[in-house]
């Protein structure tokens, strides 16, 4: 199943149409891997993936152009993920659309002297375990971003098993409880914080925190 307009990036068709709850609507259902490209490249990767996979799977894409993050001769394997920035003070961990978002906000981390690592995790069922373990133990704290609500998607995933495996401070940037509304696309990410700003804020805050 390959589904596009996701998320608020759909922007003026408005709260009937942005879908912020498939992530965990299709990640409880058993047997179901769930998959969210950052881009057009990681995209194509998945979909001659899913095309010899014995099994169903959930691809999930958004409306809106995004930057190129990952490489078009990398191959896409589920359960695993990609490491696009290194960093030691705390780890920002995305999917889809966010993934460039998570990359902006690493750089103005950096500005003030603090170190972010940046995992691209399209692969939301399964999800790389060993991957979020040693960011917890390697920089202490994790951020996760979504076009998506908070409950039930990305960061809920890595909170599984963070919670279970190696316990650090995390925050989620997301939507919260509630549904989307019309506007254009920067604007409605905007005013739910799904921006870079919002993600180093919240990753300055966990350094602290620390």
């Amino acid at each position: 199943v390959a589904v596009t307009h996701a998320g608020l990036t759909v922007g003026e068709d408005g709260a009937t149409h942005q879908m912020l709850e498939d992530i965990a609507l299709m990640r409880a259902l058993p047997n179901m891997t769930v998959v969210v490209p950052a881009d057009a490249a990681e995209t194509a990767q998945v979909i001659r993936w899913a095309a010899s996979y014995q099994g169903p799977v959930y691809i999930r894409m958004g409306r809106a152009k995004v930057e190129d993050v990952i490489s078009p001769d990398a191959e896409f394997v589920p359960g695993k993920s990609t490491t696009l920035a290194d960093g030691s003070d705390v780890t920002i961990m995305a999917c889809g659309i966010m993934t460039q978002q998570a990359l902006q906000a690493a750089k103005m981390l950096a500005e003030e002297g603090i170190s972010a690592r940046v995992i691209n995790m399209s692969s939301i069922k399964p999800i790389d375990e060993a991957a979020i373990v040693k960011a917890a133990e390697e920089t202490g704290a994790i951020v996760t971003c979504e076009e998506h609500t908070v409950m039930g998607g990305l960061g809920s995933a890595v909170a599984e098993v963070v919670v279970r495996q190696c316990p650090v401070p995390m925050a989620m940037v997301g939507t919260e409880d509630v549904f989307g509304q019309s506007g254009k696309a920067s604007e409605v990410l905007k005013v739910y914080g799904l921006t870079p700003e919002h993600i180093a804020l919240e990753a300055k805050k966990l350094v602290e925190a620390k």
